[in-house]
């Protein structure tokens, strides 16, 4: 896994300027350095795609370790898919255009870039959008060796940053470890649980060396992120 900190960059293409301006702003909440770049609307700020403009956000996007690109309609895919033919070959080689819901997939993206993960975890994150979030695994023969129920306590529970700042530290442990049965270091996953406050999680992992993981977690948790 890369040095944390977004190494892997994102263009964001819509059909809206507003769209992907906002999508940048509403994933820098969660993801404040990673490389993300909006390519919305034509060159005159109308509605529809402009090939300039995703063609310069790959240009800023990328930082050598590869571009993800998520896209709002089927002509975006094909301007996008037009951009990569311009690149030289060993650009064209890391850049990806991921077929995901723009706003789930690119959320879901950066955080997964956020936290160090390479080309492809970006893209397996984005994809994930499209995919559902299926419950975590459980091997009914590897029972919960460690288990935490915490209560929230901030206001808005696990909404977006919280949500992101959760899994962030879930990512950091090699431990597998669930939260109300679902998958702690995806954030789709965690968020599809609505958690909100005066709800409890439970905090689970199977793993030999899962308890450090699990208290780190319920701490979090306890702690309500710092907000009032």
């Amino acid at each position: 896994m890369a040095a944390a900190g977004g190494t892997v960059g994102l263009v964001f293409v819509s059909h809206s300027t507003k769209i992907a301006d906002g999508l940048v702003d509403l994933a820098r909440q969660m993801a404040p350095r990673t490389r993300m770049i909006p390519a919305g609307g034509t060159d005159d700020g109308g509605i529809g795609t402009s090939f300039e403009k995703v063609l310069s956000g790959i240009e800023q996007a990328d930082a050598g370790d590869g571009v993800v690109l998520l896209c709002d309609l089927g002509s975006a895919i094909l301007t996008a898919e037009t951009a990569l033919d311009f690149l030289d070959d060993a650009v064209r080689a890391r850049v990806r255009i991921v077929d995901a819901p723009l706003v789930e997939g690119g959320v879901a993206a950066a955080v997964a870039a956020e936290i160090g993960g390479d080309l492809e975890s970006v893209v397996r994150a984005a994809r994930s959008a499209a995919e559902g979030v299926p419950a975590a695994p459980v091997d009914p023969a590897s029972p919960p060796l460690v288990t935490r129920t915490v209560t929230l306590v901030n206001k808005d529970g696990l909404h977006a940053r919280p949500a992101a700042d959760f899994v962030k530290l879930a990512s950091t442990f090699t431990a597998r470890v669930t939260v109300n049965g679902k998958d702690a270091s995806s954030l789709l996953a965690v968020m599809s649980l609505g958690l909100i406050r005066g709800m409890t999680a439970e905090i689970s992992s199977s793993d030999e060396n899962g308890a450090e993981a699990v208290a780190a977690l319920g701490d979090l948790l306890e702690s309500g992120f710092g907000e009032e």
